[in-house]
C-alpha cells in the first residue's frame, strides 16, 4: 500500500528518471517555477537566508544551486553544485571548497547539508573559508513525531535519527542522505558539535513548516492542493507555533564563525 501511495505522489515531470541524473535537477527547476505554490515556498526560505547574510566583504556561496533561483536575492551569489548544471559558477565537492581561507562571508543551502556525506569535512572546510563573522544559513529537514512518519514512510530519502555517526555511504549526490542528519549534528549531538567547532557558534535553530511543503509536493511529488490555499496552510501553521517539537518538517540553521 505505501510503495503505490509513493508511486502515486511521486511528480510525473521526474518519476522516469533516477534520482542521480542531473537531467532530474533541471525538471525540478521547472517544476518550481511552474506551480507557485513550491515557488511561494522557496521564496520565504530565500527571502530568510538572505537576512541572515552578514554585511561587509567577501563573497556568499550556494552549495547545490540546480534547481534553485536564490541568485534574485543574493546580489554576486557563487551558484555551485556537484555536477554540471545550467547557470553554476562552479562545480564542486563540499568537502573539498576550492576557495581561499577567510575568503567568503556567507554559504548557504537548501536541502543540501543531509546530502553531504561526511558533514565534519564539510564543517572543517567552512569553519576555514569563513571570514571572523562570516555564516553558514541552511534550510534543510527536520525531526519531529509528524516529519518521523511523513519522511520514513512516503519520502525517498533515507531518514535515520538513531544513526550513531554523522556520515553515510556516497550512493550518488541525491540519492545518498540521511535526511535527519541535521537534527542530529545540531541538536541531539550539539555538544558534540560546538566541542569539535569551536570556531562555529550555533546562532538560531528555528524548526518550522509541517504542511505547506508537503501539500505543495515540493520538487519530488505532484502538487496536492492548489495555490489560492497558500494563505490557509500558512495561517493554519502559526497556530501550531507552541508544539514545534511535533509538528515541524523543516528547519532553518544558522551558524556564525567566530
Amino acid at each position: 500500500m505505501v510503495d503505490a501511495i509513493k508511486k502515486w505522489l511521486a511528480h510525473p515531470d521526474t518519476r522516469d528518471l533516477a534520482i542521480d541524473d542531473p537531467r532530474t535537477t533541471e525538471r525540478r527547476r521547472g517544476i518550481i517555477q511552474s506551480n507557485k505554490f513550491p515557488w511561494r515556498i522557496y521564496d520565504e526560505w530565500y527571502r530568510s537566508i538572505a537576512a541572515r547574510i552578514p554585511q561587509g566583504p567577501g563573497r556568499v556561496l550556494e552549495l547545490g544551486s540546480g534547481a534553485g533561483f536564490l541568485a534574485q536575492y543574493v546580489p554576486d551569489l557563487i551558484a555551485s553544485e556537484i555536477f554540471p548544471a545550467p547557470d553554476l559558477h562552479v562545480v564542486l565537492d563540499a568537502r573539498q571548497l576550492p576557495f581561499a581561507s577567510g575568503s567568503l562571508k556567507a554559504i548557504v543551502m537548501v536541502d543540501v547539508f543531509h546530502h553531504i556525506p561526511d558533514n565534519r569535512a564539510f564543517l572543517r572546510e567552512a569553519q576555514r573559508c569563513l571570514r571572523p563573522g562570516g555564516s553558514i544559513v541552511m534550510v534543510e529537514p527536520w525531526v519531529s513525531t509528524w516529519s518521523r512518519l511523513i519522511y520514513t514512510h512516503l519520502h525517498h530519502e533515507p531518514f535515520v535519527p538513531a544513526a550513531k555517526d554523522w556520515t553515510f555511504p556516497s550512493t550518488g549526490p541525491l540519492s545518498g542522505a540521511n535526511g535527519a542528519l541535521p537534527w542530529i549534528v545540531f541538536q541531539r549531538d550539539r555538544r558534540e558539535f560546538e566541542s569539535a567547532f569551536r570556531e562555529l557558534e550555533i546562532r538560531a535553530v528555528e524548526p518550522f513548516m509541517p504542511f505547506r511543503y508537503l501539500v505543495s509536493g515540493g520538487v519530488s511529488m505532484r502538487p496536492l492542493m492548489p495555490e489560492a490555499t497558500f494563505p490557509m496552510w500558512r495561517g493554519f501553521e502559526s497556530l501550531l507555533g507552541h508544539w514545534l517539537e511535533t509538528w515541524p518538517m523543516f528547519a532553518l540553521v544558522h551558524l556564525a564563525r567566530k
